[in-house]
């Protein structure tokens, strides 16, 4: 049975390096039936959740998560953190019912036009995932900076040493999602 990858891109351009990043994280994934968040949501409002309920948007995103064997996220980082919309679509999954993240493997990675290629937004995404008790990936680390240069006009990663530690990556959180999928 081919294993189900979700992707969370933390931008919300279009043309956004961390949207091919996820593209590239896909393809180094190998065989899997893709889809991709779409964090175009309301902001998390206690008041509004309490009159109308979770959203549909929310929900189809928490069952998105729910129903992979594993995720991807790829987010830039916006002063020193990640983005506010990835930031208000975790806070939204944390409302729904199933705990979709829980024991899910995940890989997080980044893409950002600053010199350190993510760090801090990684490190900060790693303990907004704590609650939710994902199985994050530990490595290797894959921080791609001055991201507008890092790609070819194919949308391919330039860098080797970025290439083979997305490689890594991904062939470990496949494992994960084997496992995973095995219980």
């Amino acid at each position: 049975m081919t294993l189900k990858l979700f992707g969370i891109p933390g931008a919300l351009r279009a043309g956004s390096t961390n949207r091919l990043l996820l593209a590239e994280a896909r393809r180094a994934f190998g065989a899997a039936a893709y889809d991709e968040a779409d964090l175009r949501l309301p902001l998390f409002d206690a008041d509004e959740e309490e009159a109308t309920g979770i959203p549909d948007k929310v929900q189809r995103l928490a069952d998105g998560i729910g129903a992979a064997d594993a995720v991807i996220i790829a987010t830039p980082e916006y002063n020193k953190a990640p983005p506010g919309v990835l930031k208000n679509a975790l806070d939204w999954v944390s409302r729904t019912e199933g705990q979709p993240f829980r024991d899910k493997p995940v890989a997080i990675m980044s893409a950002t036009g600053g010199r350190a290629g993510g760090e801090r937004t990684q490190y900060a995404l790693r303990l907004f995932l704590m609650p939710f008790r994902a199985h994050v990936l530990p490595g290797p680390d894959v921080l791609i900076p001055d991201s507008s240069k890092a790609f070819d006009a194919d949308g391919h990663l330039i860098d080797a040493r970025q290439r083979k530690a997305l490689d890594e990556l991904m062939a470990d959180l496949r494992a994960a999602a084997e496992r995973h999928r095995a219980g």
